[in-house]
Parts: structure tokens; sequence; C-alpha cells
């Protein structure tokens, strides 16, 4: 039996979206494959979560108390559930903390890996993964040989499919281990009021609001479509807005259900953060702008003209 181990995320208290993307992934490449779906949730009260996870997909539901974060620690304690699995599959979420330790977790079980898949289907009992290259120009599909195939999946990228699994829950014994760094402090910014790798819509100004002090006109329209704010690299270095909210190849890399593009005129290393979202939507009053080419939808004209238009209508059909 080939089963498929996720491990979950959770974020103050709450589920994030991510563990139920994945683990409905799970289910359908462990229905190819003929296993059973595992998915751990580093807490010590798994019972809050099993009745979502079993409504897509997990057969198991696995609590582990690895305590704080760690890489050392989380590696140490997935490790040691999957040698009690014994998985052909696992998938764990392309997130801050998951890129900290899924590297570990590959080393320790001596299996290949592939970092920030978008796509996943099942060839020959095999998953293979389809993920971007080149900074987003192009896509490649991988496979990984080894027994165990290690993939870390980027947040909205998979389709949350309802499909009751067993849903049986399990408190695992694993433990963190001995770990040798601990974080000390934790200088937390004042972030956006949704997070970008999260979003499942998110509207972003570039160059063209022509300075800081038009950023509540795209804020407006974020916070009417309870969208994520996102900025481009131009708008960072300006010193309009923080780094937490750039969006590209030195800032977030996120894959929204639609990604609004305001004054951006889609510099490649833009394009690398934000090319795999479902639809992208671009304003801006060059039509010659780069960021056409990628768009769903464009909108040639004055951004300062349709973004509060849009935000006007949205709010009459939102409420």
């Amino acid at each position: 039996m080939a089963d498929v181990l996720v491990v979950g995320e959770l974020k103050n208290g709450e589920l994030k979206k991510i563990s139920k993307e994945l683990t409905s992934a799970a289910r359908k490449i462990a229905d190819s494959i003929g296993g059973k779906v595992h998915t751990v949730v580093i807490t010590e009260n798994v019972d809050a979560f099993a009745g979502d996870l079993k409504a897509v997909g997990a057969d198991t539901v696995i609590g582990a108390n690895l305590g704080e974060f760690s890489p050392e620690g989380y590696a140490n304690g997935i490790f040691a559930i999957i040698q009690e699995k014994k998985p052909a599959v696992v998938l764990i979420p392309h997130s801050a903390q998951g890129k900290e330790y899924s590297a570990r977790v590959a080393i320790k079980a001596n299996a290949g890996i592939v970092a920030d898949a978008v796509g996943l289907s099942v060839d020959g009992g095999k998953v293979v993964a389809k993920k971007p290259i080149y900074s987003g120009k192009a896509y490649a599909n991988f496979k990984v040989t080894s027994d165990i195939q290690i993939f870390t999946v980027r947040a909205n990228s998979q389709e949350v499919t309802p499909k009751d699994g067993a849903g049986a829950v399990e408190k695992s014994g694993a433990a963190a281990g001995e770990v040798r760094t601990k974080s000390i402090s934790k200088d937390l910014s004042g972030g956006n009021k949704v997070q970008l790798a999260d979003a499942s819509i998110i509207v972003s100004g570039g160059r063209g609001i022509k300075g800081p002090e038009n950023w509540p006109i795209i804020q407006d329209l974020a916070d009417t479509l309870g969208a994520a704010l996102g900025a481009s690299r131009a708008t960072v270095d300006a010193g309009w807005i923080s780094h937490s909210h750039q969006v590209g190849q030195t800032g977030k890399t996120v894959s929204p259900n639609c990604y609004i593009a305001c004054g951006i005129s889609g510099a490649i290393q833009h394009l690398a953060g934000m090319g795999s979202s479902k639809y992208i939507v671009a304003i801006n009053k060059d039509g010659d702008a780069p960021i056409f080419k990628v768009a769903t939808y464009g909108v040639v004209a004055d951004l300062f003209e349709v973004v509060p238009a849009l935000t006007s209508e949205f709010k009459k059909v939102l409420g």
C-alpha cells in the first residue's frame, strides 16, 4: 500500500487553508496509487481539526506535540512519523515554516524532494510535480525516483474537493528530540490585514500610484474585497511601503485566485512572484506594459479613475 502523509499548518490556533488543500490533493493521489491519507497537525488539540480534515479526505488525523517551532524539532518529529507510517509520498506546505524543515526531513528520510510545486498528478505510480522555472518564464514537470517522494506545495495552487476519509484520530508520541538552536525573540512587522501567502485575492500597487500618499486608494479596494495588499519592488525600494508587502523574486511568491496589478509594469522579477495566479487583472495606462502579456483581463486606463470606480461598484455588490 502506498500511503500519502500531509503535514498541516496552524496559524493563531486556526487551521490554515493549505492544510485542506494538501489533504485534498493527497486524497486524489492516494486514490490513484491505492493508499491512505494521513494528515499531521502539530498541536495538542488535534480533535478540534479532525472534522475539517476528514471532510477533505483524511483517513487518519495525527496530532503531534512538538512544542515551539524549530526547524530541527519539526524535522525530527515529522521524520519519526514517517518512520511509523511509511508513506510513499509526503506533502509539506511551501510556507516560511515548511521551507525551513522540509529539506531536513528529506535528508533524514534519504528522499528526493521537489520544492514549490503548483501542480500534482500521478503517472506510472509516481507523483509528477509541476513547478515554475527560469523565474516563472516556464514550467517543468519533475518525478522523484527515491522510495519516499517529498514535495513542498505552494498555497492556493490546489483545489479543495470535499470527499470524506475515515477521519480516525491518533495522538503521536513523536518528539522534537535534540534541538541545538532555538528562537530567542520575534520581531513582527505590522504586516498585512490579510497575509500575502494565504490570500485568495491580492491587490498590488506599483510605481504608477505615484507616491506613498496614494496607498489608501489601493488599500480601500483590497479591504473591500477582503484581499491582501501587495507591492512591486520599485515601491519598496523607493521607501513607499515595507518589504513585507513585496511580491516578486526578492519578495513573496504567491498564487492567489485573483491578482489585481495597479500601476505595475510587469518586470520579470515581479512576474516570477505572481505568474501562477489563476486570474490576473492589470490596470495600467501604458498599453505596452509587459504585465498585459500575462494578464487575463487588462484595462488600459488611469488607475486613479479605474480603481476608485471598481471599489465603489464592489461595495454596492458586496455590501
